[in-house]
């Protein structure tokens, strides 16, 4: 299965890959990111239950502070 994560093609052999397994397995907390699945943010309640299917655009954004 071939995903694209933040504009790149990402290679999985399994499917479907749930949100929180994919985080964990690239080592993510999910405590510290928002996913938004084809163009859909996923509450981070769903992490657990939405699942990452075949050319699926994934993208993984990280709230960073400054000042």
């Amino acid at each position: 299965m071939v995903i694209t994560v933040n504009g790149e093609s990402v290679s999985l052999s399994d499917e479907p890959v749930y949100i929180s397994s994919f985080l964990s397995s690239k080592g993510i907390n999910s405590n510290t990111v928002v996913v938004e699945l084809n163009r859909e943010i996923i509450l981070r309640e769903n992490y657990e239950t939405a699942f990452i299917k075949d050319k699926d655009i994934l993208e993984i954004l990280r709230f960073v502070g400054g000042g």
